[in-house]
C-alpha cells in the first residue's frame, strides 16, 4: 500500500489527496504536523531531506514534490486520467496548474509567511496584504486564462475534472483560509464548488482529516 506524509492544512498535500482519491489508490496517511516542525526531524528527513510534506512512498521508492507525485502516479496508474488525452488539451492543463503550483505557491507558502513574520518583523496585516497581493494577481491570471483559452465545460477543461481543479481547489481553499476576496473570481468558484461535491475531492478537505485541529 502506498503511504502518504501529509499535513491536513498543507494544500500540497491536499492536491496528493485528492489526486490518489480520483484515482481509488488506497493509501497509509502519516501525518507530519508543520506546526511541531515533524518535517525538520530526523526520521521525516530520511525520507525526504528537503524536509518538505507531502512525500509519498511505493513500497522501496520515495518520492517528494506534488508535481512530480502526480506525473508519477498518472504515468503508473493512468486511468482514471487527470490530464485529456488530446496532446493541446494536456499542455493548457499543465499551464493552469503551473500558475497555482509556480507563480502562486512559492510566495505564499508557510516558509516564506514564517520568514517575514520572524526575520523581516511584518506584523499580522502586512503579512495577509502579502498574501492577498499574490493570490490576487494569480487567481487573474487563471480566470483570464480560462476566458482566453479555455474549452467549454464545468471544469477547467472539459467536462471532468483534471490536473487543474486539483490544484486550484486547495489554492481556493487557503485564499478563504486567510480572508481573500474571491468575487473577482466567479468561474473559479463556480468550479471548485463543483468539485468539492465529488467524493475524491471531499474525502481529501482539510476538515476530514485526523490530524485536523478545530
Amino acid at each position: 500500500m502506498l503511504t502518504l506524509y501529509t499535513y491536513w492544512r498543507s494544500s500540497t498535500s491536499y492536491r496528493v489527496r485528492i489526486m490518489l482519491n480520483w484515482k481509488g489508490l488506497p493509501y497509509r496517511p502519516e501525518y507530519v504536523s508543520l506546526p511541531r516542525m515533524d518535517h525538520r526531524a530526523a526520521p521525516f528527513l530520511g525520507t525526504n531531506p528537503q524536509g518538505l510534506v507531502p512525500a509519498l512512498q511505493d513500497g522501496d521508492f520515495e518520492l517528494a514534490q506534488s508535481m512530480a507525485i502526480f506525473e508519477y502516479l498518472e504515468e503508473r496508474h493512468p486511468s482514471p486520467a487527470l490530464l485529456p488525452t488530446d496532446v493541446r488539451r494536456r499542455a493548457y492543463v499543465r499551464m493552469l496548474a503551473n500558475i497555482v503550483a509556480c507563480d502562486i505557491h512559492p510566495l505564499n507558502n508557510v516558509r516564506v509567511l514564517r520568514h517575514l513574520e520572524q526575520r523581516l518583523g511584518l506584523d499580522e496585516a502586512a503579512r495577509n496584504d502579502w498574501y492577498a497581493t499574490w493570490i490576487a494577481a494569480g487567481l487573474q491570471a487563471f480566470e483570464a486564462s480560462l476566458e482566453h483559452w479555455g474549452w467549454d465545460g464545468d471544469y477547467c477543461c472539459g467536462d471532468e475534472p483534471g490536473l487543474a481543479d486539483v490544484c486550484l481547489v486547495p489554492q481556493l481553499y487557503n485564499a478563504r483560509r486567510f480572508g481573500c476576496d474571491l468575487r473577482p473570481y466567479p468561474r473559479l468558484a463556480a468550479i471548485a464548488r463543483r468539485c468539492e461535491s465529488l467524493p475524491p475531492f471531499a474525502a481529501a478537505h482539510p476538515s476530514t482529516q485526523a490530524d485536523a485541529v478545530a
